[in-house]
């Protein structure tokens, strides 16, 4: 029986598309860490969670959202911490990236099929440099990962009673927030250092260096690295995504401080509001990390919040959301076609009509999917208000991570859609939709063309 199950499975696994093979993986990391996660002895003495509640914290680590039902602090002992933190990796590098890794240490050679996942789940055009772009992937966020703990730790020891406390601490810190986690093993985020503005730098620096994107990470150590840096030409995606994350973090710091200033920041100083301002800006890139109760800002501040965690990070990064690229390449040919022009230009660059196409797909599929959740958590949810749900499912689909505190009081229901939301911000538009599209047909006849009244 065994010996006819291999043959059976290798037909059907190699039936499938890279996508439906991508979010397989995905599901089976989720089901993995749903059972790591409920073993007894990774709880505090007496903790006891539920299916749903591990399941519920598996999807959430796996996607790296940080949106969690119980407390990560008064769940989990040491052990527990650095399982969830294996997790996190899986979940922040991706399950293909970190999977090729330790095949690539077995000393396993890297086929085609596999080459097209990483490909796929990396987001690349191209088949060129597959191992080799893993390969600087681990390097680089591990560097990172290890240059942040080291920093953390060290500072944390004024914070925390033992050397090992404030170890464990500025490790986890420095993972949840490489990999825009939004875990934390505080209990309060990072609400204790409100007042603590190298605290805030290093986050914020983790947190930008994890969203902005594993090729950008990758052209910037080119460029450092080379001698002749005049001949390092960076790429399109590198240009584009640099600017709209730049331009996304100081716009909303300017709304966020603007919308509050008579609210929020009314009794602060300029240095407390431009930092809390500019790390609550930060952190709706994917961070999900906090440094005060998101729900004492007013109502329009929630909602343009909101709308960061929508489009979230960037392409190839830790981050969910619709991305910085998707966004950027529909607002330009928005203000391509109000100009009159027939294509979408940047940096002496055409835009691809197939990428802008596929953009549209991307925003438009996103909105309907967050808007049913919104109306179905409404429906199971009464209790709470719009802007409440609101902001817990865009934080979910964007996986943020952020929270008005309502998250632990869902029902079941509720805690299925959020779970489904995370999944499928970590996993992305085009794997969902591919995961029933199947093998791409070829069209072998077109009927005649008719223009439609538009708008």
């Amino acid at each position: 029986m065994l010996k006819n199950f291999k043959p059976k499975f290798n037909r059907y696994f190699n039936q499938l598309t890279p996508f439906q093979v991508i979010v397989l993986f995905y599901a089976t990391a989720v089901l993995v860490s749903t059972i790591l996660i409920s073993l007894p002895f990774l709880h505090k003495e007496g903790v006891e969670l539920s299916f749903i509640d591990s399941l519920f914290t598996a999807v959430s680590a796996v996607s790296v959202t940080g949106l969690t039902v119980t407390s990560t602090m008064e769940t989990f002992n040491t052990p527990g911490y650095f399982v969830l933190m294996f997790i996190l990796q899986f979940g922040g590098i991706g399950v293909m990236t970190l999977g090729t890794f330790i095949w690539l240490l077995l000393g396993k050679r890297i086929g085609l099929k596999r080459r097209e996942l990483i490909k796929t789940d990396q987001n690349r055009s191209t088949f060129a440099g597959m191992v080799k772009l893993i390969k600087q992937i681990l390097l680089i966020i591990l560097l990172i990962e290890m240059i942040g703990a080291v920093i953390l730790s060290i500072y944390f020891t004024q914070y925390f009673p033992t050397v090992g406390d404030a170890i464990v601490q500025g490790m986890f810190a420095s993972v949840s927030a490489t990999t825009n986690a939004g875990f934390d093993i505080t209990g309060v985020s990072l609400v204790m250092f409100e007042d603590d503005y190298f605290v805030q730098f290093i986050n914020i620096l983790l947190l930008t260096l994890g969203a902005i994107g594993f090729p950008v990470l990758i052209e910037i150590k080119d460029y450092l690295t080379h001698n002749k840096k005049s001949y390092i030409n960076f790429s399109l995606f590198a240009k584009l995504t640099s600017i709209t994350f730049g331009a996304l973090v100081v716009v909303g710091t300017i709304l966020i401080y603007l919308l509050d200033r008579n609210h929020f920041f009314a009794d602060k100083s300029w240095h407390e509001a431009f930092f809390f301002s500019l790390f609550q800006s930060v952190t709706t890139r994917n961070g999900g990390l906090a440094t005060m109760d998101v729900a004492e800002f007013s109502a329009p501040t929630l909602l343009v919040i909101c709308i960061l965690m929508f489009i979230g990070a960037s392409p190839s990064s830790v981050g969910g959301g619709i991305r910085t690229t998707t966004f950027a390449i529909c607002l330009l040919s928005v203000i391509a076609y109000a100009r009159g022009k027939s294509s979408v230009r940047v940096f002496r660059r055409e835009i691809d009509p197939d990428d802008i196409f596929r953009s549209f797909i991307v925003i438009n599929t996103a909105i309907a999917i967050t808007a049913l959740a919104v109306i179905l958590l409404n429906y199971f949810e009464p209790q709470f208000t719009l802007v409440q749900i609101m902001f817990e499912a865009c934080s979910a689909f964007g996986t943020t991570g952020l929270s008005m505190g309502i998250t632990p009081d869902l029902h079941t229901a509720g805690k299925i859609i959020i779970i489904c939301l995370m999944f499928i911000g970590r996993i992305g538009i085009f794997s969902f939709l591919f995961i029933i599209r199947g093998k791409g047909i070829k069209d072998n006849y077109h009927y005649p063309k008719e223009s439609m009244i538009i708008g």
